[in-house]
């Protein structure tokens, strides 16, 4: 049983009501993603990537943090055990070491409110995690517009993020 992915104007209209500026789509080979910036309460300015593949479902790709040089053994047994510990997000290491955080949505699941949650685990993963990586991102935060705030979001799906959420 195959279903039709959601259309384009979908995810873009599901990204602006999350408070999310998605950047123009990028299309290839039929594959669209979107690329924006968001805040947790305390990881500001993520870079997030959204995947829509048609047959497949969506993926949210976050470059957690710059390559790894040094201590790359210790990062690497940290993210194994991340993957452990966090259970609906996987943590990986890209061609040039760079640590990246990804969540993937079924096509059966896709929809606004899987998207929304998905977005909101994943930035309070982030959170959680923003002193374990301080070091790994000491001096990384680019240049560019203000991110757009997923604290609402957060807030919105605190009920299905139990421990990731730390009191406020």
């Amino acid at each position: 049983m195959s279903a039709a992915p959601p259309e384009r104007r979908s995810i873009e209209r599901w990204l602006r009501g999350f408070g999310v500026k998605p950047g123009r789509p990028q299309v290839r080979d039929g594959v669209v993603s979107w690329d924006f910036r968001c805040d947790g309460r305390r990881r500001t300015d993520l870079p997030v990537t959204f995947i829509l593949a048609p047959d497949l479902g969506g993926v949210v790709w976050i470059p957690f943090a710059p390559p790894l040089r040094d201590e790359f053994r210790k990062s690497y047994r940290r993210l194994l055990r991340w993957n452990e510990e966090y259970p609906f997000v996987k943590f990986g290491v890209t061609d040039d070491e760079r640590p990246v955080l990804s969540a993937e949505i079924p096509l059966l699941e896709l929809g606004e409110e899987r998207l929304g949650e998905t977005l909101a685990r994943c930035v309070a993963v982030c959170d959680v995690l923003a002193d374990e990586t301080a070091r790994w991102r000491a001096g990384t935060r680019p240049p560019g517009e203000p991110s757009s705030s997923l604290v609402l979001l957060l807030d919105r799906y605190a009920d299905r993020l139990g421990e990731l959420l730390a009191p406020t």
